[in-house]
C-alpha cells in the first residue's frame, strides 16, 4: 500500500498552484490553513450517509487543497487540525464534522473524548458511540445523499463495528458453561439439571 503524501508529491502541483513546506509556512499558519481545508474536505464527507474518511486520507488532501505540505507524519498533527475544526463548530453551533474521520480502525481516537469535555463539559463512556451520534447530526445537516427518509441511525465506523462484534462474539463463546456435577450436561438458565432432577 502506497503512503497518500507521497502519491501526491509524484502528482501534478496541488490545488494551489504550488507546494510550500510547513518550515517556510510556520506550523501555526500550516495548522490554520490545513484546519480551512479540513472543514470543506469534511461537509464533502457528510454529503453522503454513512461516509467517514481515514485520518491519513484527510491528510493528504488538506495538505493538496492548501499547498502546504509536511513530511512529519500524521499523527503528530491531526489532531490538532480536527480539534481546531471542531471548536470552529461548536461555535457555529453545528455537529462536530470532525467525527467524520477516524483512524484504520474505525474509531475517533482517544483525544475525541477529551475534546468533548472540553467543549461540554460532559464525560462520554464511550466516544464512538457519541462519535455516531455527531455523525447522523452531520449526515441530517448537510442533506446527505442515502439518508433514509426516516432521517437515518447512528452507526460506528464498519471497522469498528465489525470489530465489536468479534469480540463481543468470542466473550460469549469463552463464557464458561455450567455443568451439572453428577452427569456433566449443561445446566438449564435456573442451575437446576434436567437430567439429574
Amino acid at each position: 500500500m502506497t503512503d497518500p503524501v507521497e502519491e501526491l508529491e509524484a502528482e501534478a502541483p496541488p490545488a494551489t498552484g504550488t507546494w510550500r513546506d510547513v518550515a517556510d509556512v510556520g506550523t501555526e499558519e500550516a495548522r490554520v490553513e490545513w484546519a480551512e481545508a479540513a472543514r470543506t474536505v469534511l461537509i464533502e464527507t457528510a454529503g453522503t450517509y454513512r461516509a467517514v474518511l481515514l485520518f491519513k486520507e484527510l491528510a493528504a488532501e488538506v495538505q493538496y487543497r492548501s499547498g502546504v505540505r509536511t513530511k512529519q507524519p500524521n499523527h503528530y498533527w491531526i489532531s490538532d487540525v480536527l480539534g481546531r475544526v471542531s471548536r470552529e463548530c461548536a461555535a457555529r453551533d453545528e455537529p462536530l464534522l470532525s467525527t467524520l474521520c477516524v483512524n484504520a480502525e474505525g474509531s475517533v481516537g482517544p483525544a475525541y473524548g477529551d475534546l468533548v469535555r472540553e467543549l461540554t463539559g460532559k464525560d462520554v463512556a464511550d466516544p464512538d458511540q457519541e462519535a455516531a451520534e455527531q455523525r447522523l447530526a452531520c449526515y441530517r445537516r448537510y442533506d446527505a445523499v442515502g439518508l433514509p427518509a426516516d432521517g437515518g441511525s447512528p452507526a460506528l465506523a464498519p471497522r469498528l463495528s465489525d470489530s465489536r462484534s468479534r469480540a463481543r462474539k468470542a466473550a460469549r463463546l469463552a463464557k464458561p458453561v455450567a455443568t451439572c456435577p453428577t452427569c456433566m450436561m449443561a445446566l438449564l438458565p435456573t442451575g437446576v439439571c434436567d437430567t439429574c432432577d
